[in-house]
């Protein structure tokens, strides 16, 4: 039987919550409470950063050198690869995804993330700039100190690895507050940094309520650099608090409303099918997912068949089930917004060609279940077209040509990732260049590896995850001027 810790990780510590908060986890799978947890208050944000700062103070890790903090994240990383069976069965039970998911695609994603950084630890240089012979100028790099990291429980441990990979490489203290739907799962990723040989206070889990711990990381006068994945409400509350307290720096990975364009000299079937899924996978609770299908009047009847047929191989099972397309979306809370965003855009004209509006019974009777559906007669300005559904909805819109396409694709608030299938190398490039996405994926979707700057434009928010990018974001760069004696 999985054990539930119950505690906050301060100071390298597990510590009781100060207030008698507590955070009770419903697993959407069948509605059974997982277990409780304290919720960190203000006072607990305080004591994790101060023990962050007095961690990032007295050089612990800060000034070790770079591979040295590189072999501990690949040991952290081999510590979770040992533990992966386990970490995958916790996400599954807190937020109902597939644990075969959980384990051959998320856990896989935090073990690659963090190698990934502790691999490049020692090879990100500094640069000497060209002068006369009289003087010397250098740019270094240096940790920025205090890192509030607040994470979703989409993918709950890859976004983490993902703030906690370049955080830490570079020799940041951090303190980490995870979604109040995954608190367990990144209490056990605490306790394995601890046994990699992470110093105490240079990561800090603090399960917490957003409004209470959330609110109290983003105001936090010592907190330098907060880093956030989530909804762009959110994310717009933190550069908020930030401007209030101490200017810190935010960085938001917010939401988005992805389009796939499909022109008629793509692989229509490949294209078709890799697009639902996109929409489908994790039950639509991506921000990327591939929520709008842009299909050339040429090929529409073809590519949404094919899409449907997607729609029916991913018909959601128990999560606990080893062969489980889908699992539930996270709460019944999410269920009923999902319906609601459906139902609306029936009312404004769509047609459901696959799924329902309703609620999807597995046999169980319980559960957060609902199939995939697949809105045809869908037009730019319905809500099911702008709006963030974050769930597995499949909007198609139809257009007649590629201007008109690249037009649709662009016209919303959003611009996170994008998709276009063609077969002609030059409406590749020119098409591609015309979208604006921080990610375009051409004939395949969800590809790239740990090199590839994830994060978007526009209300998607700004700064780069991933890659030596994302470095950027958790370091200050210094200029040095030294005149030289004759």
């Amino acid at each position: 039987a999985l054990g539930w810790r119950t505690e906050l990780l301060v100071n390298g510590r597990w510590v009781a919550a100060r207030s008698d908060d507590q955070l009770s986890v419903v697993s959407p799978r069948d509605n059974s409470v997982v277990g409780c947890v304290g919720a960190a208050s203000a006072e607990d944000v305080d004591d994790a950063v101060r023990a962050a700062r007095a961690a990032f103070d007295d050089g612990r890790w800060a000034d070790r050198t770079p591979s040295e903090r590189g072999r501990t994240l690949i040991r952290f990383a081999s510590l979770i690869e040992r533990d992966a069976e386990e970490l995958a069965l916790r996400i599954s039970l807190e937020v109902g995804k597939p644990v075969r998911d959980a384990l051959q695609v998320e856990l896989a994603a935090v073990v690659r993330c963090l190698r990934w950084y502790g691999e490049i630890a020692d090879k990100i240089t500094d640069e000497t700039l060209p002068t006369g012979p009289d003087s010397l100028g250098l740019v270094t790099r240096g940790p920025a100190g205090g890192v509030g990291a607040v994470v979703p429980w989409n993918f709950p441990l890859t976004m983490t690895a993902w703030k906690l990979g370049p955080a830490l490489v570079a020799g940041n203290s951090v303190v980490l507050k995870p979604a109040e739907q995954t608190p367990f799962s990144a209490l056990e990723l605490g306790a394995l940094a601890l046994e990699a040989g992470l110093p105490e206070g240079v990561l800090n889990v603090l399960p917490g309520r957003g409004p209470v711990a959330g609110e109290a990381l983003g105001r936090h006068p010592d907190v330098d650099v907060l880093t956030f994945t989530g909804s762009v409400a959110v994310g717009r509350a933190f550069q908020r608090y930030a401007a209030e307290s101490n200017g810190k720096r935010v960085w938001p990975e917010l939401g988005g409303k992805s389009g796939s364009v499909i022109l008629p000299d793509a692989d229509i079937e490949k294209a078709a099918r890799t697009t639902a899924w996109g929409c489908f996978y994790n039950s639509g609770q991506m921000c990327s997912a591939s929520s709008r299908l842009i299909v050339h009047r040429d090929v529409a009847d073809e590519v949404v068949a094919f899409a449907v047929a997607e729609a029916e191989r991913m018909t959601p099972a128990d999560p606990l089930d080893w062969d489980a397309p889908l699992g539930p979306v996270v709460s019944e809370h999410a269920l009923e917004r999902v319906l609601a965003h459906a139902r609306r855009a029936v009312e404004q004209g769509a047609t459901v060609a696959y799924g329902s509006v309703d609620r999807y019974d597995i046999g169980t009777g319980t559960g957060a279940y609902v199939r995939p559906m697949v809105l045809t007669g869908v037009t730019p300005d319905m809500s099911i077209a702008q709006e963030e559904v974050f769930g597995p909805v499949l909007s198609v819109l139809v257009v007649n040509d590629v201007d008109e396409a690249v037009r649709v694709a662009n016209d919303t608030r959003f611009g996170l990732a994008a998709a276009l299938w063609t077969n002609d190398l030059s409406a590749a490039h020119r098409v591609s260049r015309r979208l604006r996405a921080g990610t375009v994926w051409v004939n395949c979707f969800e590809e790239g590896g740990m090199s590839l700057p994830f994060g978007g434009v526009k209300a998607s928010g700004f700064g780069r995850d991933k890659g030596a990018h994302a470095m950027d974001k958790y370091s200050d760069m210094k200029s040095t001027w030294i005149e030289l004696a004759q």
